[in-house]
């Protein structure tokens, strides 16, 4: 090698030093940033970037110091465990945190980037606008297409931004299934990348209560557990052990800490007067009847209430100043939703209460209920919050009461009545912000509850109610995103729940009206995806996921459509087994395949990025008479649950759709034309659906333990095949039975149901195919 002249040896020591700082250089136009949520002003100049890498240091100035230092430490430590540069806190840094409380900001939580030739500076007025730039400035170094360790290129430019909504919110249920403080603070950690600020911790119910309260001991031995019911047992480890879980004081003060760290706010939510079968099972004299239930193991509603009476006044008030001991939050939920009143009515002592107070009706002695409450609150120098069913019954909430409105039909109606009657609303209607409702109708999607609730619904959501005037939508302080845990067993299925429709709910809440576009949204989302990936957040891909739409060809071969939820992305495809890779062929047009083809896709971003891990769709002689529950209508045309059975010895737990009360399917015009035999594949899952019992439809049995049974064009139609059941194997059961055929068969509606009563185990359908 030949030796370095002087001036080499300067342009080398020039280059090291510009990779090893960080300091402007000129570069081509760059991409548009790609930033979530959406902020609500960016200028990107067309030329002009800021280059940090490897040893580039970051300086705090300004006053709250030590607070911005926290904010900064964090930026560091986020950069380097997802990004791979490893900056440091120091002087005359390239990346500066300037906090002023007199900087010309639109709000405290609001800050200002600007990237130029004297480096990149973020600029707030308090710790928490510091905060939110550091998420931001964090996304410009995690732009797409962005290589670990390498060095970041940050264009020229400005950000300008502010939140829309004071409160940005996450419902988490504990009280279903409980998380761990781990889980817990992973959640706060993705909620604060998104600029969500409020979680508001559900820690009572009738399946269990959570937080320990030391004048109640026995709430955490005795209603912290209950009977390991259906897939419970898998998570105890056997039907024997029980399910407990509780959050000690200092688990919870310390979820807090953590919480306030990255400034969200922890709102703790004591559910009353409905809600409480475990207050009741551990202490009868909360209820009407004087009797101890089980703490509950179906979900749905209970009847078991509250009894509205001094002596469990004194009880709530108790709770709720240990509440108010452990959590700092101006705001404590106390519920007021799903009160089924039925052990009301049924009490002569609690109608003679009612007429005492001069009250016509149970929804007034639950609104009284609440008042008292409510001012027990307020008294102590806190906001009560509750749910909007009184509103909804007619009943007027306590003045001071913060509303979360989660009846979104009819317009949103009953959200404006509130704000009509004064109150601050926030916006969290089930129909499209309840994300523990599926994604998609998808074969693997996870369980959850109809209606589907997709990324576009989410973002879509009327966050002002139509008929609303300007003074009135003042009143909408925010947007809230509910996980109720019925079907989530696992952290991992709240992460599947939550993750992408997370980032359309950051957008709801911080984003103004004007900034705010789906098909902008979609283009920034896969650099969303590649950021949760590198957080190691276990996300949904069903928006992306492909789906294939196949029929018959000419000569046995098929033709194959392939989409996907949001139209987004190139999907790519093999036709050997192998999983798709970038550089697989992309899809165009419809595929015509011959038989005996194993047809596999994925969906990819332009960087090559996978937005959608590969399904695989088989082609052979079953694949035109055979189907899965997914595939199939229900027999009540009701949307079907989605639920999971048993996980088998290897493989994934299977998941079937289900109409909960009533195991009947339809398949119109199935293909039977030289069919002669029939094959089921189905679970027998454990009931566990409440108050969903009234309704269930029992088909009548021949056996003892019932059967499949498969008719033609009704389900009273023509009987196609029987296959006996066998209510004692756990797990799925594989059932064949020979066909017999009516004349003229071709193309025949069919509908199949398992007889019995559901409530005593509902059948579940896998798949059912038809041969020859």
């Amino acid at each position: 090698m030949k030796p370095l002249t002087a001036a080499a040896s300067l342009c080398r020591l020039a280059l090291l030093w510009l990779v090893t700082t960080g300091v402007a250089v000129a570069v081509p136009a760059h991409a548009p940033w790609s930033l979530m949520p959406q902020p609500a002003k960016v200028t990107q100049a067309t030329s002009g970037a800021v280059q940090i890498a490897d040893g580039a240091v970051v300086t705090v100035r300004g006053t709250k110091t030590n607070e911005v230092q926290a904010v900064a430490e964090q930026f560091v430590q986020r950069v380097a465990s997802t990004r791979g540069l490893h900056l440091h806190l120091g002087e005359s840094g390239t990346i500066t945190f300037d906090v002023d409380a007199k900087a010309d900001i639109a709000d405290d939580a609001g800050y200002r980037i600007t990237v130029n030739d004297k480096g990149i500076v973020v600029t707030s007025r308090s710790a928490r606008g510091a905060f939110y730039g550091s998420v931001t400035l964090w996304q410009l170094l995690t732009q797409p297409g962005w290589v670990h360790g390498a060095p970041a290129q940050v264009s020229y430019g400005s950000v300008d931004d502010h939140p829309r909504f004071a409160w940005r919110a996450v419902l988490l249920d504990s009280g279903r299934h409980v998380q761990s403080v781990a889980d817990i603070k992973q959640l706060i950690d993705g909620m604060a990348l998104s600029k969500l600020n409020v979680l508001v911790w559900h820690l009572t119910e009738d399946q269990g209560w959570r937080l320990a309260i030391p004048k109640y001991p026995e709430l955490t031995k005795i209603g912290a557990c209950r009977r390991a019911a259906g897939l419970d047992a898998e998570l105890t480890g056997s039907p024997g052990t029980p399910y407990c879980g509780f959050y000690t004081e200092d688990d919870a003060r310390e979820i807090v800490r953590y919480a306030a760290e990255r400034y969200v706010d922890v709102v703790p939510d004591i559910d009353l007067p409905g809600h409480s079968q475990a207050a009741v099972a551990t202490y009868p004299w909360l209820g009407v009847t004087g009797k101890r239930p089980d703490v509950w193991t179906d979900w749905g509603v209970s009847p078991w209430l509250l009894k509205p009476d001094a002596k469990t006044l004194g009880f709530v008030y108790d709770v709720l100043d240990e509440v108010m001991r452990i959590f700092p939050s101006r705001y404590v939920s106390i519920g007021g939703d799903e009160a089924d009143k039925q052990q009301w009515n049924a009490s002569p002592e609690v109608r003679a209460q009612m007429h005492t107070l001069g009250l016509a009706n149970m929804e007034q002695l639950q609104g009284w209920f609440t008042q008292q409450v409510a001012a027990h609150l307020v008294k102590h120098g806190r906001t009560p919050v509750g749910w909007d069913d009184s509103i909804e019954a007619g009943v007027a909430l306590p003045a001071s009461e913060r509303v979360m409105s989660w009846h979104g039909n009819d317009d949103e109606r009953i959200a404006l009545t509130a704000i009509r009657q004064g109150h601050d609303v926030v916006m969290t209607p089930q129909e499209t912000l309840y994300f523990d409702h599926l994604q998609s109708d998808l074969p693997d999607e996870w369980p959850g509850p109809p209606l589907a609730v997709t990324l576009q619904m989410a973002y879509g959501t009327a966050v002002i109610p139509p008929g609303a005037t300007a003074a009135e939508a003042k009143h909408v302080v925010g947007v809230q995103a509910g996980l109720w845990a019925e079907h989530m067993l696992t952290f991992a299925h709240v992460q599947h729940a939550l993750y992408p429709r997370l980032a359309a709910l950051a957008e709801l809440g911080w984003s103004p009206e004007n900034a705010r576009n789906w098909s902008s949204f979609l283009q920034r989302l896969p650099g969303e995806l590649a950021r949760y990936r590198a957080l190691g957040i276990g996300y949904a891909d069903s928006a992306y996921a492909p789906v294939f739409q196949v029929t018959g060809a000419a000569d046995g071969a098929f033709k194959v459509t392939l989409a996907n939820q949001v139209a987004s992305g190139t999907m790519r495809f093999t036709t050997d087994g192998a999983a798709p890779t970038a550089t697989s062929a992309a899809y165009v047009r419809p595929l015509t395949l011959a038989n005996h083809t194993t047809l596999r896709a994925a969906t990819f971003a332009a960087d090559g990025f996978e937005l959608a891990a590969p399904r695989t769709q088989v082609l052979d002689a079953s694949t035109l008479t055979t189907r899965d529950s997914t595939a199939l209508a229900t027999c009540s045309k009701q949307p079907p649950t989605h639920l999971e059975g048993v996980r088998p010895a290897s493989g994934d737990r299977p998941r079937y759709a289900v109409d909960i009360g009533n195991a009947c399917w339809l398949w119109p015009q199935a293909p039977l034309h030289g069919i002669k035999h029939v094959s089921i594949t189905a679970e027998r899952l454990a009931w566990r659906f409440g108050d969903e019992a009234k309704d269930a439809t029992v088909y009548r049995k021949t056996g003892a333990a019932g059967e499949f049974e498969i008719h033609a064009d009704t389900c009273k139609g023509p009987l196609l095949a029987r296959m006996p059941l066998d209510s004692t194997v756990q797990g799925q059961v594989h059932l064949k039975a020979d066909v017999a055929m009516p004349a003229g068969a071709g193309a025949r509606d069919v509908c199949v149901f398992a007889t019995g009563d559901p409530r005593d185990g509902q059948w579940a359908l896998a798949r059912m195919t038809f041969s020859q």
